[in-house]
């Protein structure tokens, strides 16, 4: 675990902190061979959370429009630039 903290400067708990987090995620593995730990990239639950993310992108996209041009009407809202 100590090899994988090494580039960041913070401390070898807060890293074991952070990989705790990741795996109960599901976003990294771990296997344990003797003393050393290995980790193993899960991009599976990222791609899942990608994906939900582009279905609804035009949904969100239109409504956020809709509001920008409601509050433009208002006059509650100016366009970054105005």
């Amino acid at each position: 675990m100590t090899e994988i903290s090494e580039p960041f400067d913070i401390s070898l708990n807060a890293v074991s902190k952070h990989l705790k987090m990741l795996e109960r995620a599901g976003l990294v593995r771990r296997s344990i061979r003797g003393r050393d730990h290995y980790f193993e990239l899960n991009g599976g639950p990222l791609v899942e959370a990608s994906n939900w993310i582009e279905r609804c992108r035009s949904f969100w996209e239109q409504r956020l429009d809709t509001l920008q041009s409601f509050l433009a009407d208002h006059g509650e809202y100016s366009s970054p630039g105005e």
